[in-house]
């Protein structure tokens, strides 16, 4: 797959083991060229030595919720590349308190924060990135199962990943005028620092494992193979789609 001359932007990247990383590694071998974000000053002793590793053209704080870093944060990209053919969007997040609790118990203030961060952020980041998208460009986000099933422990996040695979749906409608299309991955579940926050994962990690058609976990530079080819004009006609990258787990009854 090659992404010669194809520019965008990765929110998302945390450390080695997230998602974000597995795509811009992915990206980055298929020519493209990308700046990152990281989400404050404490990701950024993590993220700025990855950005630098893989080569990013530049990197930026950027809190999707806060309008004035993402004003920045497009204004940089403007600066770099003028134009953008991708952005990327694997940015999620509930606190423990709202994981831990079943989802008619939790506060209003958690509800908002969960559904804020994952899935208003698409968003901002779709709209403070509108104005620059190329026609043809791509978006992709990530989901997870949890989004159409009832998974265990996950609880609000599976509602905050509904409402981001609905906003994708939409978003295709909108932003088809211009031959822009949005996709969301649905990946399988890998070890990340998101992860980490869901009661009983590592038992779950093995669980699905062996009830998965391919019988072994998800990694995410597989996670970044299929983004890279959603960001590639090969997928020109695929848009408004959830694409589940997860063994075929989801296949299996």
């Amino acid at each position: 797959m090659q992404l010669e001359g194809k520019k965008g932007i990765i929110f998302g990247i945390a450390n080695s083991k997230s998602i974000a990383w597995g795509v811009a590694q992915k990206l980055k071998e298929a020519g493209a060229s990308f700046g990152v974000t990281y989400l404050n000053e404490a990701m950024e002793k993590r993220v700025v030595p990855l950005a630098e590793e893989i080569g990013a053209d530049f990197t930026i704080q950027c809190d999707l919720m806060k309008q004035e870093e993402v004003q920045d944060t497009f204004k940089k990209a403007q600066e770099c590349y003028g134009k953008l053919d991708f952005v990327i969007h694997s940015v999620a997040y509930a606190n423990k308190e709202a994981l831990s609790h079943p989802v008619y118990k939790i506060s209003h203030e958690n509800f908002q924060e969960a559904l804020g961060i994952s899935a208003w952020t698409l968003l901002a980041a779709v709209n403070g990135a509108s104005e620059l998208l190329n026609d043809g460009a791509s978006v992709v986000t990530m989901s997870y199962y949890g989004a159409v099933r009832a998974v265990p422990n996950y609880g609000i996040m599976g509602v905050a990943k509904a409402a981001l695979e609905a906003e994708v749906r939409y978003l295709s409608r909108e932003l088809g005028e211009r031959d822009i299309r949005i996709n969301a991955i649905s990946a399988g579940p890998i070890r990340t620092l998101a992860a980490a926050g869901i009661k009983g994962f590592k038992g779950f990690l093995s669980e699905v494992s062996d009830r998965s058609a391919i019988q072994r976990n998800l990694t995410i530079e597989e996670v970044g193979d299929t983004c890279t080819y959603l960001v590639s004009p090969q997928s020109s006609a695929i848009t408004g789609q959830t694409i589940y990258v997860d063994m075929g787990f989801s296949a299996l009854g």
